[in-house]
């Protein structure tokens, strides 16, 4: 293991951790409630002040429960677990104030004065760490291998409710996907049945002159049951009509609300590094829903590369809007900072998949990770990544999504 405290230590199969982490397509300003009674539990087995439980994604560590300490991220390399998750097993340091690689962390010499770690990794079945469970004090603890054994079934249980929300969420969208299938379907119904319905009214019309009796009584049969479809059609359109224009569906955002979420999650780091941060929506298209599929994981990690290579006084602008198509609608987002840029052959190497790691403008490490997942993301949608930037002059991102018209 890596002891340099300088150099944060990267698993191996980083890429495919990252990968893993964002096929759960994780909103973490939500997720409290699930899991606030697993963190209770866990310092109440171990003993302990605190328990949380974090995520890792490349730069930053979500904290999506906590017991003891109100916290909601904290920078990667900054963290005891992105050590906890390079190993299968738990990660344990017994005084933080004696190892060379925490001593000097704000969290060992200020408040809250922490001395002890145990963390137990959030482990996928492939093998993929992509958090961990952790238990802090500021006194050194024993754990008994009994409480390790409960802690270790603590942590297991969060890796299932995570991966039942994800089949949960994909649930949902499959329910609103036939619901949204139900609703087209009386859509294309009515122009046929209308149609239906004007043809026997002329026959109707033109009935004295026919002295067929039968026929204008089985046209009279054909009205009638052709107004009864209809008058279906309309009660399934209007009984979903309202639910739209209140809610979304369970797999859509709007720019709105991803805006709330984004603002949320990067403002603080773009408050502790002293960069302007905004996000802009276009108003006419500010409510239409699209698909919130990886959304939160393709502009995180851009915006997350932004603030890495944006210095101090920065500015980075999101900009979010649809644009409409006679076949597909599409949803750009842009992530445009006044950062350090960089060359066309940089450029090309981060769409070619192959960004290799950089160091940011305040010291933060680099993974080479991240525009490389985004890259991948985006590809797995079906979108399409432009890149426009100028050595000293900042960097422009455009990620294109396709949207469905179904979703307008």
């Amino acid at each position: 293991m890596n002891t340099d405290p300088h150099k944060p230590p990267v698993p191996a199969n980083e890429l495919e951790r990252l990968e893993a982490l964002s096929d759960l397509d994780l909103d973490y300003t939500n997720l409290n409630g699930n899991f606030s009674d697993l963190t209770k539990l866990a310092a109440k087995v171990a003993g302990t002040e605190i328990s949380l439980i974090n995520l890792l994604d490349l730069h930053t560590q979500w904290t999506i429960a906590n017991y003891g300490m109100d916290i909601d991220q904290y920078p990667r390399d900054e963290t005891i677990c992105q050590y906890t998750i390079m190993q299968d097993t738990p990660f344990e340091i017994r005084d933080l104030e004696q190892d060379n690689r925490f001593k000097n962390k704000t969290y060992v010499t200020d408040d809250p004065s922490l001395r002890y770690y145990y963390g137990v990794p959030l482990q996928l079945e492939g093998g993929q760490s992509i958090g961990s469970l952790c238990m802090m004090d500021t006194r050194v603890k024993d754990i008994t291998p009994e409480k390790i054994e409960l802690l270790k079934i603590i942590a297991d249980e969060i890796v299932n409710r995570l991966k039942t929300m994800k089949a949960i969420e994909s649930l949902k969208s499959s329910l609103h996907e036939a619901q949204e299938s139900q609703r087209r379907v009386a859509h294309d119904i009515r122009g046929p049945i209308g149609g239906i319905i004007g043809l026997a009214r002329i026959i109707s019309e033109q009935g004295d002159e026919n002295t067929l009796d039968e026929v204008l009584e089985f046209i009279t049969l054909i009205q009638k049951s052709g107004h009864s479809i209809l008058e279906l059609a309309n009660e399934i359109l209007s009984a979903d009509t309202p639910k739209r224009s209140v809610k979304l569906g369970n797999n859509e955002y709007n720019q709105l609300v991803l805006k709330e979420k984004l603002e949320k999650l990067y403002t603080p780091q773009a408050v502790n590094k002293k960069i302007n941060f905004s996000i802009e929506v276009n108003h006419e298209t500010s409510l239409m829903p699209f698909s919130k599929n990886k959304l939160l994981q393709i502009v995180g990690n851009l915006i997350s590369n932004s603030m890495k290579f944006t210095p101090v006084g920065g500015r980075i602008t999101v900009k979010l809007s649809i644009r409409k198509g006679e076949a597909e609608n599409h949803l750009h987002m842009v992530v445009e900072d006044t950062g350090v840029g960089m060359d066309n052959a940089k450029i090309d190497e981060i769409l070619d998949g192959k960004c290799k790691t950089t160091n940011g403008t305040s010291g933060e490490q680099g993974y080479g990770f991240g525009l490389a997942l985004v890259k991948h993301l985006v590809d797995g949608l079906n979108g399409h990544m432009y890149i426009a930037s100028r050595v000293g002059s900042g960097t422009t991102f455009e990620i294109v999504l396709p949207q469905a018209k179904g979703t307008e």
